[in-house]
């Protein structure tokens, strides 16, 4: 079994800054992918921003030049530096890992539970 535990949404006015974090633990011998999704009420699931095992990070149109995304390997943590935040930001946001078990295993994934980022005035 893996878990994901997130931390650090919340209630924010436009402008300011919030920073998600996400550490996995369990059953995990390697972790390829790392990213952060969101689904606002009413909204498909999308992707915000992930990162590779070789720290290669991708965005959303949306967000790029706002956010940044991080990982720390020795914590299996991910992180999501969210500044400029809009209220078009207000959302559920996701972690997911693409994680090995073993050294030479399949792909698993794996998802976080979930955490509220609200920008409102």
């Amino acid at each position: 079994q893996v878990q994901l535990v997130e931390s650090g949404g919340g209630l924010v006015q436009p402008g300011e800054s919030l920073r998600l974090s996400c550490a996995a633990s369990g059953s995990i011998f390697s972790i390829n992918v790392m990213g952060w999704y969101r689904q606002a009420p009413g909204k498909q699931r999308e992707l915000v921003a992930t990162i590779t095992s070789g720290s290669s990070t991708d965005y959303a149109d949306s967000v790029k030049g706002r956010f940044t995304i991080s990982r720390d390997n020795a914590k299996n943590t991910v992180y999501l530096q969210m500044n400029s935040l809009k209220p078009e930001d207000t959302a559920v946001y996701y972690c997911k890992v693409v994680f090995t078990r073993t050294q030479r295993g399949i792909n698993f994934a794996s998802w976080g539970q979930g955490t509220q980022v609200t920008v409102s005035s």
